[in-house]
Order: C-alpha cells, then structure tokens, then sequence
C-alpha cells in the first residue's frame, strides 16, 4: 500500500501538555458555570464512579467531591442519600478492608488501625473490625512471614538475618514479644529442615 504523507506532516505534531495551573483554571471554568442540579448529577455520578472501583469511606468520597470542587452542601447531601440507601457504609468497608489487608498483607492490628484512622474511620468502628483479628492470629501472621522470609536470607550470617528479620516485623507494627517468638519459630524450623 502507497502511503502518501510526508514525513514531515508527522514531525512536531504531538500533543501540547497543559500546565496544572492551566488545568486547574479550565476546572474552576467548569466549576463556575454548573448550576446546583448539575452539580448535584456530577457529585452523584462522582460517588457512583468511587464506589464502582471499590468500597468507600464516608471521608473518602466526602474528600474526593472537595477534590472535585462540589459545593459543601451538595456534597453533604449527596453523601447522606448514598448512606441513606447504605451504599456507603463505614462498618462495611472498615471490616473488607481489615479482612483483605490482613490476609494478603502481613501487617499487624496496631498498624491496620492507624490505616483505617487516616481513611476516616472512627476509633470505634476500627475497634469492631479488628476484633476479626485475634493475638494467636497475629501472632502466626508474624512467625509465617519470618518463616518465609528466613529462607531468602540463608546466605546470611544469623545475626544479619535476625536484625533483618526483627526490623521487617517491627515496620510491619508487631511487638518485640510477638517478633522475638516469630524469629525463634523461624530459626528452630529452619533447622530442621536442613
């Protein structure tokens, strides 16, 4: 096939970036021109899209509609339908996320708290959906991940592999008691299998 543009009508022809500033100013524009029933359609189909790709805090979507510039009113309003009709539900998402995060991420209570903290989540529903979580639980996350992680480090000298081995644990929130347990479980079990 014959093709018959020049390679000069290709060159230089990308497409212009926009500065934040730029953007920001065509936002406010937007902003600036919705009446309160278009807001109201956007703040709803801005909740309807945070909820579509996953379960949502309360402050989550209460911040992404400030992101987005919705009036505070409409925002509350929107956000209190969505409750209403138990769409978004803080109990709900504090106890999905304490059972995803615990099981696909070794990560102890005390960390699992201070997260659901900074996605809004009060102290007491936080409470209620850790209690999923026991200490032998924990306990058995932290020797599981010091067991696997153990068997990475046998070209290391014990102390290196303990000192790695206690700093992982204590980044990942557990206690100098429930790592000190973790690392001897660890260590007894890679003895015996060599």
């Amino acid at each position: 096939m014959v093709n018959y543009a020049e390679e000069a009508d290709f060159v230089g022809k990308q497409r212009r970036r926009r500065s934040a500033q730029e953007i920001a100013a065509r936002k406010a524009e937007r902003a600036a021109a919705r009446n309160d029933e278009q807001w109201r359609s956007y703040a709803r189909d801005l909740c309807y899209r945070q909820l579509a790709m996953m379960e949502r805090s309360c402050k989550q979507l209460a911040d992404a509609m400030e992101r987005n510039l919705v009036p505070q009113q409409i925002a509350d309003e929107t956000l209190q339908a969505f409750v209403d009709a138990n769409l978004v539900n803080d109990q709900r998402y504090a106890d999905a996320f304490v059972r995803s995060k615990f099981a696909g991420k070794t990560t102890s209570r005390k960390v699992l708290r201070q997260e659901l903290e900074r996605k809004g989540i009060s102290g007491e529903i936080a409470a209620e959906a850790l209690e999923q979580i026991d200490s032998q639980d924990e306990a058995q996350a932290a020797t599981d991940f010091a067991v696997r992680r153990i068997r990475s480090m046998r070209h290391l000298s014990d102390e290196v592999r303990r000192r790695r081995l206690y700093g992982a644990l204590g980044r990942r929130g557990f206690s100098s008691a429930q790592i000190r347990n973790a690392i001897e479980t660890a260590f007894a079990q890679l003895e015996a299998d060599e």
